[in-house]
């Protein structure tokens, strides 16, 4: 069985002939995984790199002391069929459940049941545990994952692609690179080698957003006319635009108080630099806002803020036309930033482009537009 974690010493990843590919995956979140699966499933040789310390990019978790808390992806929706089929099979290996059904809307000035009609998922115990499924499966068939492995640069030789990361390791030689990291990362990576990917990448905005959590030490007052068990609330306030009590999500009934405070991208952006001490308390004092006299929050725990430089692309953004791009030169790009920002966009990038990667006769695509 392959290896993960590994990182550190030059590599020579196979040898390379003519009858032979090997293919080089920068980014680990469920676009790239969704990429590799496609093709392991169909026999070729896949190594994923990625800078943090294991799988998942924005569907990671926070781990604390007393409590699990989702701060990238708190649910995702189900549109596609194959998507569907996908997230069938991660209901059935115990990694998915269905939530949130209690969803309102809230302000200082009150809360409304707010009902849109779509049928939400959610990781189980948690969002990363479906990242963590994925990584587990291609690890168990051989995948190699060089986990804490920030690739620096790419680097073009006659017998392939060589990838460098930090203190000039070098990892390679590979067929074809593809990068799920966000647009602005990958951008670096592909400029020297192709101008239509490099310029795709700076056309693509991306959105930075805070993150905050906060666990109490017992249950949130309930305003009136609100279920106590309510799970989920889109909030009106210029810091504070959802509020999710992880404690509600399956698999993790046994928490106390919990909660995932995400923030307005418009006020992320404006105190993107802010410390995050500062961005947690203005995410809790917009959750108190909400509970007006004679309600109060009960004791404060643990709290704390995590900053995405680039959680999602701009709705605005000129996506490719099939939501990944690929060059003839072995370079491709793939994420739900090439989509639209939802999981299932991730997922549908990564998987569309391995299926374009199995082509033959796509090898010379060039990305649209």
């Amino acid at each position: 069985m392959a290896a993960s974690n590994m990182s550190g010493a030059a590599i020579s990843s196979h040898s390379p002939d003519s009858a032979s590919s090997h293919t080089a995956i920068i980014g680990a979140g469920l676009a790239g995984l969704a990429c590799a699966q496609v093709m392991v499933d169909a026999g070729e040789q896949v190594t994923l790199f990625d800078k943090a310390r294991g799988p998942g990019g924005r569907m990671s978790s926070k781990h604390r002391p007393e409590a699990i808390l989702d701060l990238g992806a708190q649910a995702f929706t189900v549109r596609d069929e194959a998507f569907n089929e996908e997230v069938a099979r991660w209901q059935a290996a115990g990694c998915v459940g269905q939530w949130p059904e209690r969803i309102y809307r809230a302000s200082p000035t009150g809360w409304q049941p707010h009902h849109d009609g779509q049928k939400r998922f959610t990781g189980l115990p948690s969002m990363s545990a479906i990242t963590r499924h994925l990584t587990d499966s291609l690890v168990a068939r051989d995948v190699a994952l060089h986990s804490t492995t920030p690739i620096t640069a790419l680097i073009r030789k006659s017998e392939g692609w060589w990838l460098e990361g930090n203190n000039t390791e070098l990892y390679g030689p590979y067929t074809q690179v593809v990068i799920s990291a966000p647009p602005p990362q990958a951008s670096i990576l592909v400029q020297p080698w192709d101008t239509q990917l490099s310029e795709l990448c700076q056309s693509l905005v991306q959105r930075g957003c805070w993150a905050g959590w906060a666990v109490f030490a017992a249950p949130l007052p309930t305003p009136v006319g609100i279920k106590k068990d309510w799970q989920m609330a889109r909030v009106d306030h210029p810091a504070l635009r959802l509020v999710c009590r992880n404690q509600t999500k399956p698999g993790r009934e046994n928490q106390p108080e919990s909660l995932s405070l995400l923030a307005n991208l418009e006020w992320s952006e404006t105190h993107l630099e802010a410390a995050p001490e500062a961005i947690t308390q203005s995410l809790l004092e917009a959750l108190k806002s909400l509970y007006p006299a004679p309600l109060k929050l009960p004791e404060l725990l643990d709290s704390g803020a995590h900053r995405w430089r680039y959680s999602q692309p701009d709705k605005d953004n000129p996506f490719p036309e099939h939501g990944y791009a690929r060059s003839a030169i072995g370079l491709a790009l793939c994420g739900d930033s090439l989509r639209g920002g939802r999981v299932e966009d991730a997922w549908l990038s990564g998987h569309r482009l391995g299926l374009s990667l199995l082509d033959a006769d796509n090898t010379t695509t060039r990305p649209p537009g």
